[in-house]
């Protein structure tokens, strides 16, 4: 058969307990979904404020479908670029107080358009190993020096950039790690560019609607701004709907609509979405209630975890990862959860490091404190049969 050596690979992916498989989700995100029938009890959303699905976000969409249609038709430069999307740029850029601000279908679309754009084969980047993998595939991409620092180890960091003699150099990082929980220290990775003369790139996936006390992300959190900083953050996870934007200086994101291909050849998203991407920064911005769950959340599950055998991560964010190590045993645990009606991810190799197989609890502000009560206790007795 042609393809046999494909069904091969397969097979090893399954005995290593690393082959991935769909399900079906078949209602609406929230902290309780059904999954092939059956209801869960989810720690496994991205949706960390709750607005997934939100009635004033779903009313601005249906609205701005019937106005303006479902789909965008074409491309931002041909005749793509609605109305909705530039009101929505404009919004971004003043919700996150950077001058300007570029939507992209995608953060890992962003990501690509940004690294590719801004850095080729006289320059060189460096990136921390934890690094979420479309960093990783943009500097690839981009032609540039290719060089990896550990996790967080700044001193290393600074001795690579005073070794370099590339004509630009760019530092990129997430700013909220999606598989540790854990926050860059942003401040001292600026004053490291600063002293080495070298742009800062930050992924706020994770962290915008999150971070901040208006939810404006990483940035609001640590109270700073530079000229030097690209910032992207995504709208599909704490935003609830979809999509990504960078934003900075007026001449970076006009230079990225003349350069980062992944802006400029894909078709623009559905100008729906805009609308209801502007309903959720309302919510965002006005609700602090949300976040302030959060941390109610965040600590009740710290205190009620008791594990002896199993890691739970140093996180004070929605991401709360718990180390079980094997593959198999972690593949196990999030079964039995599942048996018992709770849905969290079993995250491994190659997304985590070989070895530190783990649970990725993703926590809501549409969660109750008996849910987290309900998941402590759970693995809490799991652990202690094992």
């Amino acid at each position: 058969m042609l393809f046999s050596y494909l069904a091969d690979e397969l097979e090893d992916l399954e005995t290593a307990g690393l082959r991935r498989h769909r399900r079906m989700l078949e209602s609406p995100q929230g902290a309780r979904i059904v999954v092939d029938g059956r209801e869960y009890l989810s720690f496994c959303s991205n949706d960390y404020l709750g607005l997934a699905n939100h009635p004033a976000l779903i009313a601005a969409a249906q609205s701005a479908a019937a106005r303006y249609g479902v789909g965008a038709g074409a491309s931002h430069l041909v005749s793509g670029h609605s109305v909705l999307h530039h009101e929505l740029e404009t919004a971004l850029a003043a919700f996150t107080g950077l001058p300007s601000a570029l939507l992209f279908s995608t953060g890992y679309m962003a990501n690509l358009g940004i690294v590719t754009a801004l850095a080729g084969r006289d320059d060189e980047i460096f990136a921390d190993k934890l690094n979420h993998a479309s960093l990783n595939d943009a500097v690839l991409l981009s032609r540039a020096k290719f060089t990896r620092y550990p996790h967080l180890d700044f001193a290393a960091l600074e001795k690579r950039l005073a070794a370099s003699r590339a004509k630009r150099k760019l530092v990129l990082t997430d700013a909220l790690f999606s598989m540790d929980g854990d926050i860059a220290p942003v401040p001292e990775l600026l004053a490291l560019c600063e002293r080495h003369d070298a742009l800062l790139v930050l992924d706020d996936a994770h962290g915008f609607g999150v971070l901040g006390a208006f939810g404006r992300g990483i940035l609001e959190h640590f109270g700073i701004a530079s000229e030097r900083i690209v910032y992207m953050a995504t709208l599909g996870k704490a935003a609830g709907v979809f999509g990504a934007f960078v934003a900075g200086p007026v001449e970076l994101t006009d230079y990225l609509v003349q350069r980062a291909r992944s802006y400029i050849y894909t078709t623009a998203t559905p100008p729906l979405l805009s609308a209801a991407l502007s309903a959720s920064l309302q919510l965002i911005e006005k609700e602090a209630w949300r976040r302030d769950r959060l941390r109610e959340l965040i600590t009740a599950l710290r205190q009620g975890l008791k594990l002896r055998r199993w890691r739970l991560m140093d996180s004070t964010t929605p991401i709360q990862p718990v180390i079980i190590g094997a593959n198999q045993e972690t593949l196990a645990v999030s079964e039995a959860l599942c048996e018992r009606g709770i849905w969290v991810p079993a995250i491994r190799p190659p997304t985590v490091p070989k070895g530190e197989a783990r649970l990725r609890i993703s926590l809501s502000a549409a969660h109750g404190i008996e849910d987290v009560a309900h998941l402590a206790a759970v693995l809490n007795e799991l652990e202690s049969a094992a």
